[in-house]
């Protein structure tokens, strides 16, 4: 099957803060994010969200930099024991959007070279 995602995805590690309203508790669980591009985030957890919502959350990539992003939940899908989670970034920065497209080029020199060894 043809990919027809208008941006390539990219595997990253992160964090999800969970504020429920009226509240100053703040819950942190870790997320695996599968893929990620400069429009989204696909990611699973073990904690149920909400569709709609919106979340703040921390990525961090191959520098071990942290970038704070808020996303919006647009689809979810229940697996095993776990959660799959698909989400719109929301008033993302230029800079991290900046940061997030540098990444994606890392990669896609690090598997050509991988592919000419």
């Amino acid at each position: 099957m043809e990919d027809r995602r208008r941006s390539k995805r990219l595997e990253l590690t992160g964090e999800i803060l969970i504020k429920e309203l009226g509240t100053s508790a703040v819950e942190s669980c870790d997320i695996h994010i599968s893929d990620c591009s400069s429009a989204g985030i696909g990611f699973t957890t073990d904690k149920q969200l909400t569709i709609g919502d919106i979340y703040e959350a921390n990525l961090t990539i191959w520098t071990r930099e942290t970038l704070p992003v808020f996303i919006q939940i647009v689809r979810a899908d229940k697996l095993e024991d776990t959660f799959r989670y698909g989400g719109s970034f929301i008033g993302m920065p230029e800079d991290v959007k900046k940061r997030i497209d540098v990444y994606e080029l890392v990669e896609d020199e690090k598997a050509k070279l991988a592919g000419d060894n």
